[in-house]
């Protein structure tokens, strides 16, 4: 009769694929990925509250390159857009300022004319 031996003389060779959480997160970022769910409170079959999660985690040019960059246009994420906000609020705060002025004389133009009314002496 043969023996054979079960003992295990090392650690069994599943190859060389080794991931670690950078190697996840680099390729998750890469690709992206969208966690969604919905939460819905009901009492007595009546509806009351509707929540709905999307979650899309990616880079910003994975993200660009899905239509996404809402970052760039928000004044409080961006400093370009609040610039860009200011200049705007400027703009029709000043159209504003010229269309009043347009139609009321100004202060040295309203007290500038002499009264039409001569005092006659008595």
């Amino acid at each position: 009769m043969t023996d054979v031996d079960f003992r295990q003389r090392g650690a069994p060779a599943y190859g060389t694929s080794t991931t670690n959480l950078a190697d996840i997160l680099e390729r998750v970022l890469d690709k992206g990925i969208v966690i969604a769910g919905d939460i819905k409170i009901d009492l007595l079959d009546i509806e009351l509250l509707t929540i709905r999660l999307r979650l899309f985690v990616a880079s910003v040019d994975t993200a660009k390159k899905a239509g996404i960059d809402w970052w760039e246009t928000d004044p409080a994420l961006s400093s370009r857009a609040a610039r860009s906000a200011l200049q705007e609020e400027n703009d029709v705060l000043r159209a504003r300022l010229e269309a009043l002025e347009s139609l009321e004389p100004g202060p040295e133009q309203a007290h500038s004319s002499p009264p039409t009314e001569e005092r006659r002496g008595t």
